[in-house]
């Protein structure tokens, strides 16, 4: 096992709450950095990418979700990629730039719950090595604000951040954009002192 980590930020979106009945219609993803324990080496995230438009594997869908990303299931179901197919290439993908990297590959994602679930049920359903980032080897990003901040979870939310750490790229919900711009986010979260000396709530 190599003994660093690369950080690769993913996005997801997703035509309702949960997979299997509901489908995710689109993932990006962004190479990041790496971390030795002692050192972070940021990368420009938009030089190593990984993009996949899915077909929808059921006719249910919430409308107020597939809003959110635009997509048109109706085409995705002629055009999208096969999920065995996206999900074995995604595989390969990270595969490819760990190996560059010689580091273990960590998924970050803000906040990481949605787009895990996505993800990590679609591996371990499609894909014929199941889960390249194993069950665990993830990184919330929310949390990560939360413990640094010293702050409540809830008073987590990107408009309570202060802005200096906010991506100075915009929010386009498709997931490649946001793949990228969430990667300067934890770029920024990285570099931040965060708030030693606050009390921590009671």
């Amino acid at each position: 096992m190599p003994k660093r980590e690369l950080y690769v930020s993913v996005d997801v979106e997703a035509d309702g709450p949960i997979p299997g009945p509901y489908s995710m219609l689109s993932f990006g993803m962004a190479a990041c950095g790496t971390f030795d324990g002692d050192e972070f080496r940021p990368s420009d995230p938009a030089e190593s990418t990984f993009y996949a438009e899915l077909k929808p594997i059921s006719d249910a869908y919430v409308p107020e979700a597939l809003a959110v990303s635009g997509l048109d299931r109706g085409l995705l179901a002629v055009d999208g990629r096969d999920p065995a197919e996206a999900m074995n290439a995604a595989t390969a993908w990270i595969t490819e730039v760990s190996a560059a990297a010689n580091a273990s590959p960590v998924l970050v994602a803000y906040p990481l719950g949605f787009d895990w679930m996505f993800l990590y049920w679609y591996w371990m359903r499609f894909a014929d090595a199941g889960s390249p980032f194993g069950h665990s080897r993830h990184l919330d990003l929310k949390s990560l604000y939360a413990a640094k901040a010293r702050t409540l979870v809830t008073r987590s939310t990107k408009r309570q951040m202060p802005a200096g750490l906010l991506p100075d790229r915009p929010h386009t919900h498709n997931a490649l954009d946001d793949a990228i711009e969430q990667a300067e986010l934890f770029h920024n979260l990285i570099r931040w002192a965060g708030n030693p000396h606050r009390d921590l709530p009671g």
